[in-house]
This record gives structure tokens, sequence and C-alpha cells, in this order.
């Protein structure tokens, strides 16, 4: 709409020959790339206060030593036709901040008055804030826009559109839902950059200079550039305009012009696998004894250079005694701590335990306070570490409880309590820098109910506790399941039972306009467990689906569980293979070198609890062949784990206290 106005007030004026000397375009709606205005010319000796930092994959640069305020230019090599800034206008910048410590404020860029060093115009960045200052004419004072709980100090790549129009401002971050505010007073029409500079990173001071990384500072004059951005398959880093020095390498070999000093932040980790989550993505790590070399992906280690293993045969490895019959594992690591487990276990006293690998097999560690637990879910806000479980007991009121890592005392301490209803598993997540957890509702404890609301709960950065941020109905929830597809994400239910019947749907939803919304029914048969997965550029979805219970014949447990890959075109998940399983409670995709597995959890045939659970692999055109067979009790749940003694499984026993870790032998 800005540029449409723009380009007819020009046509206007050429068809009816309209000449005037007091109106001159100040735009002519190409983007502005203001770092690259700053930045020398090819060939030029690069300025010594500049550093050049490849960060997660991308580069940015850094603002080193005290001359980093020098970098800057004429606001008259941009504003060539007329001397004041664009009454309507976009900002882009692509910048990834350390933590910043309270009440600091870094300027992204500026625009001074060069004679009386006044701030005409102001990007600025504080610890949960964004804030954009102007100088409007004949007003004493500057005028300040803010835009709160805006945390874009995590240590990531993020991508801001600032967008002003009028009295209305527009933020957008990362592609995500925009913030819109509006100023006491539009935007100055005619503000005045005559005889100002442009400074990037600083406000021509020491003071408030940008510590983080710039990868990209773009003036989009007249128009709105988020919708030439977005959407993108990579929002954090979407592109307008990025300097050219800043897409090559600074290090190729014929390279032969001044280079920019150069740092990698990459660190090389020898021993076992250190922890890899957000903060640690780009990260390498060297496994010596398997001779391979792994980068930190944001969630997982993946290969780069390894001698390929392939799984030869699985190994009873560690019989694992829990306190009662035991529902699900978790296994996470804590970083400094090394790896742990948390077991689900049926008794209240004296409830579930945390184990520690220690010398090459699991021992007990912590014991924590739950009543039937049935389900543990790891996940991490910021530098803090929670576990939280699912307790199914049924009582007034029903509670399930969030522990956080103590550091100084080292163990799991109680942080909040949720009322939940016949809890049997939590899925937690994030969206755009927030933090959510939902948890999956079976029934309702004083009239029998199925039909009942799940609930999505939101980390709220002031209280450090969690609220409901929305209900979805569910019908005797079993499983949710979290996972995004590019700059799409998605939550499936497994629901069970509906007070009548097994065979009903579960539930596909899509994050859109700040809710899940439903994406697609499928079809399920006692659904119990969801696991995703990627295999090349393919997305699966496998269901485990329980059994058949209905009015009108005989209960079955022997029944298919079903992959379903999403298909581009319809934009839909379509049926791609059924196996035969056995009262199946659980799925765990996991890869040995360029393999890929499933293996599921038999845990009842109608007549016995003693099942062999089956290991299945990937064989392209296909699907998934079993490959091993695993004798389990009752077996509940199973998750896959690494260390430096090898890869391992580990499966949960619902009907005894007896789990087990296998070890998968490579070659």
């Amino acid at each position: 709409m800005l540029a449409c106005r723009s380009l007819l007030l020009t046509w206007v004026m050429l068809a009816t020959g309209v000449r005037s000397h007091s109106w001159r375009p100040c735009t002519d709606l190409l983007p502005l790339d203001l770092l690259a205005r700053a930045l020398p010319h090819p060939g030029q000796a690069p300025p010594p206060q500049l550093q050049m930092v490849q960060s997660k994959g991308s580069r940015g640069l850094r603002f080193v030593g005290a001359m980093a305020t020098a970098l800057s230019f004429p606001a008259s090599q941009i504003f060539s036709n007329c001397d004041y800034f664009p009454a309507e206008f976009s900002l882009v910048a692509t910048i990834k901040i350390p933590r910043l410590r309270q009440k600091r404020n870094e300027y992204i860029f500026s625009v001074v008055d060069e004679e009386s060093d006044s701030l005409l115009l102001g990007l600025r960045v504080s610890e949960t804030r964004l804030h954009f200052l102007n100088l409007p004419p004949g007003v004493g004072g500057l005028s300040r826009l803010t835009f709160k709980d805006v945390r874009l100090d995590d240590n990531c790549w993020h991508t801001v559109v600032l967008a002003v129009t009028g009295p209305y401002a527009t933020l957008t971050v990362d592609c995500g839902l925009p913030l819109e505010l509006k100023q006491v007073q539009s935007f100055p029409s005619a503000l005045s950059t005559r005889g100002s500079r442009f400074f990037i990173g600083s406000r021509r001071r020491l003071r408030g200079r940008f510590t983080g990384l710039l990868r990209q500072l773009v003036l989009l004059p007249g128009s709105d550039a988020t919708p030439r951005l977005c959407p993108t398959s990579d929002p954090n880093l979407a592109e307008l305009s990025v300097p050219q020095v800043l897409k090559s390498s600074p290090l190729q070999a014929e390279h032969r012009g001044p280079v920019y000093p150069y740092e990698a932040e990459a660190r090389v980790t020898l021993g076992n696998p250190p922890p890899c989550s957000g903060p640690e993505q780009g990260q390498l790590w060297f496994n010596a004894p398997r001779k391979g070399l792994f980068i930190c992906d944001g969630l997982t280690w993946r290969t780069l250079l390894q001698s390929q293993e392939r799984l030869d045969y699985v190994e009873d490895y560690q019989d694992l005694y829990t306190s009662s019959e035991t529902f699900d594992v978790e296994v996470f690591s804590i970083p400094s701590e090394g790896l742990f487990m948390a077991a689900a276990n049926r008794d209240s006293r004296p409830g579930s335990g945390l184990y520690k690998w220690r010398d090459g097999s699991f021992q007990l560690y912590q014991n924590v306070s739950t009543q039937e637990a049935r389900a543990w879910k790891h996940f991490t806000i910021g530098d803090q570490i929670f576990l939280v479980v699912a307790n199914s007991r049924e009582a007034e009121p029903e509670l399930s409880v969030i522990y956080r890592w103590n550091r100084r005392r080292r163990r799991f301490l109680r942080h909040q309590t949720l009322e939940t209803h016949s809890a049997l598993d939590w899925e937690a997540f994030h969206i755009h820098n927030h933090s959510f957890l939902v948890v999956a509702n079976h029934r309702r404890a004083r009239d029998s109910n199925h039909n009942i609301h799940s609930v999505i709960y939101r980390w709220n950065t002031d209280t450090k506790l969690f609220e409901v941020n929305q209900t979805l109905p569910t019908s005797g929830a079993y499983d949710w399941e979290f996972f995004s597809v590019g700059p799409y994400h998605f939550l499936v239910v497994a629901n069970t039972f509906d007070g009548q019947t097994t065979t009903i749907s579960s539930t596909v939803y899509v994050w859109l306009d700040g809710c899940f919304q439903t994406f697609q029914s499928i079809p399920t048969v006692g659904a119990t467990d969801w696991e995703t997965f990627q295999i090349d550029d393919r997305f699966f979805l496998a269901v485990a689906n329980s059994q058949k219970v209905s009015n009108h014949g005989p209960d079955l447990y022997s029944i298919n569980s079903t992959v379903y890959e999403l298909n581009r075109l319809t934009q839909t998940f379509i049926r791609f293979q059924d196996i035969l399983t056995h009262s199946a409670v659980d799925w765990e995709f996991f890869t040995i070198g360029e393999e890929k597995f499933l293996v599921v959890a038999n845990s009842h045939d109608g007549s016995s609890y003693t099942l062999n659970s089956v290991v299945y692999r990937w064989q392209g055109y296909e699907g998934f062949v079993p490959v091993h067979s695993l004798p389990t009790f009752g077996c509940r749940d199973w998750e896959y784990f690494s260390t430096d003694e090898g890869s391992f499984l580990v499966y949960s026993s619902a009907t005894s206290r007896l789990s087990k870790v296998f070890k998968l032998r490579t070659y």
C-alpha cells in the first residue's frame, strides 16, 4: 500500500505535466543496504574495528576496539534527491546478541546530526526490549517507541522487520506474528537529514556500542519489507540484502585482497557427546573411538565425517530394577553433569527414580515424589533445566509437577504444580522464542469422562511460571508430539477412547495466528503414541495403535499400526505403510551411521505380556522391514541414547520392576 501510494503520486504528476520545485522524491522504493554502504569497497583494506565471525553456520560483523564507532557514512549518500528521511519505511536487521546485562542499551544503528551531536533517529536494543527513537521537528525531546517482551539477546540469529507508517509501527521477528503499536504522534513527514551521518553499530559514542553480530541492515523506503521476506524456510536468517563479503568465505585460498580478522564460533570437543541444544548450535564434536566428526544442529549431533557404522546385532546389557512398574523413561543430558534417565513409576512410595550414567550403567541418583507417574518430559528454557511429570492418580485435586534443576544442590526441586486429569503425557516446545507445555488429559475422575480438554501452557517470562494459553478438545488423550516442517509448526494428539470405542480420529493441529488450529484428522485405533521423523527431505508420522475396543465384538490387540508421509502436493499426511503390531504403545526412531530404524513396543497380544518387540530398518522403496526381535515383558516405552561406550536402547516394563538396557553392536 505504501509503495502504491508513492508510485500513484509520481504517475499523476507526470501525466498532468505538473512541475513542482518544492516536491522532490526522497526514495525510489529500492532497498538501501546500510551495512554495505558503511563497508569499504572490494579491494580496500578492511577497517581494524571490524571482525568477521561465523556463528551457527552464518557470518556476521562484530565491532571491536575503541574505534568501533567509526563505521559511518553521510546521509547525503542515500538521500541524494532530498534531505528528508522517508515518512513511511521499514527497517530490516539480522542480529545475534549474547545475553545483555540489565539497564544496558546498545544501538544497532543511529542517525546523528554532526554539528550538534543530536540523535535524530536510532534503533536500540536492551535486555527484553527493542526501542525506536526519533526527534520530531519542533519538539524538545526524543520520541521513543518501545516493544516489550522481545527477547533478542539469546545468542541466536534473529531477523527483525520494523515497519513505520503514520502513527503505527509494526514489529515482526523471525517471520512470526506481527506486533503493532500506535504512537502518540505520527512519524515526522519532514525529518531533515541535512548535515547528519548514519552510524552503524553505535550512537557515535563508545557507550552504547553494539556488542553482538550484525549480518543485515536494510532501509526500505515507502514499503513494508515483511512480504518480501516471509514466509521462508529459515526465518531467523531471512535475507533482503546481505553484503557480499558475508555470503562468501573470507578464507578462500584464491582470495588475494585484504581480509577481515576472522573467527569461527565453533568449539571442537573430545570424549563423551556434549549437550546439543540451541546455544551449542554450530559446535563440533570429535568422537575418537568411533572416528567421527559431528556438528550440533540445535537438536542433535549430525554426522560430518565418520567411518560409517552398521548395526550388527543387539545384546542384553543391563538389568535395571526400579521401585515399581515403569510406564516411561526419559533420557537426557545436563551440561557438566552427564547423562540421566528419569523413570515414571507406578507406586507413589518411594515415587519415581532419577538415574545417572556412571561407569557404563545407569545407577540411582535421586528419588522424586510422584503419584502414579505415567510419563516424564525434559526441557530447557534459557539456561534453566526442567523435568515435568504426568501424575495419573485420581484424587482431588489431581496435580502434575514441574521440577527445576538446582545447580547448587545438584538436584531437581519442585518448581510449579498444574492441575491435570489422569495425565498420561507432556510435550514441551518452543515457537518464536516462546516456551510451551501441553498435557494429555486422559479422563476426568469424577465421572470417567474421556471427552475432555487438554491444555497448552505458555511460559511467563515475568512470573517464571506456566500459564494456560489454549485448550483443545481430546478423547482419552494419550500422547502429544510437536514437530516443524519448514516455517510451520504442528501438534498431533493420540486420541485413544471416547467412552464407547477406540476407533476414533486423532488430530493434527497447525500453528496459525497465535494458536493451534485443526490441520487434519487421521483415523486411528486406540492410538497411544506418535513418532515424527525425517528421512532426507521426507517427513513421516508413525502412530502406535494399541487395541480395537467396541460394543459390537471382541477386543483385538493384534492390529496394524501405520506410518504416514507428508504429501507436499496435497499438504496432508497420507498412509505410507501398515505394520502389524500387538497392542503397540510406543515407537522410537533412531539412526546408526546412515541407517534409519524404528523400534516398536509390543505390550500385549490378548493372552500374554511376554512378547517380542521388533526393530525395523528403513529400506527405501520397501519401507521399514523387520531385522531384529527383542524379548520384552509388558514393554511400555523405548528410548535410544548413545555414550562414549556406544549406542543403546532402554525399555521400561509396565508389568514388572525389571526394565532392560540393550547395547547395539556395530561393525
